[in-house]
């Protein structure tokens, strides 16, 4: 196995895919902001969780003390609600601008997208390249 066919390096890798797709169709609306009828699109997020469950095997956490949260201590009562501790969900809100001739693109928002995207992709090139330099320190090519 090489050292690029890592799980963590194959999510790195499709999420910078991702980010280079999204600043694709963020262009297209950009330049399409005064086309009469143009909707504008955007990239459904990737989903970490899918990514991490076709990883490859993973370990279960099991509660050791009744303080922890989100699961019942092992052998205790199964009156607890598993996964009761989870995080919330977003959902995108629809356009509320849209010009007479049925435009969609508010330059504003496209413009904060594109630059939350190039932030996320110097996040990840960042990330990723830490991380190799973490692996060749760790075999002593470092």
């Amino acid at each position: 196995m090489s050292i690029g066919d890592l799980p963590i390096f194959t999510m790195m890798k499709q999420r910078l895919h991702w980010l280079t797709e999204r600043q694709q169709v963020l262009s297209q609306n950009v330049a399409n902001a005064n086309t009469p009828g143009y909707a504008a699109k955007d990239l459904k997020e990737l989903d970490f969780g899918a990514m991490v469950d076709a990883s490859g095997p993973k370990l279960a956490p099991v509660a050791t003390s009744s303080m922890h949260i989100g699961s019942p201590v092992a052998g205790a009562a199964a009156s607890f609600n598993l996964g009761q501790a989870r995080g919330g969900e977003r959902a995108k809100a629809p356009d509320f601008e849209t010009t007479p001739d049925g435009n969609s693109v508010v330059l504003e928002d496209q413009m904060i997208k594109v630059a939350q995207t190039q932030m996320d992709y110097e996040t990840v090139t960042s990330l990723y390249s830490k991380s190799l330099g973490l692996i060749r320190l760790a075999i002593g090519n470092g």
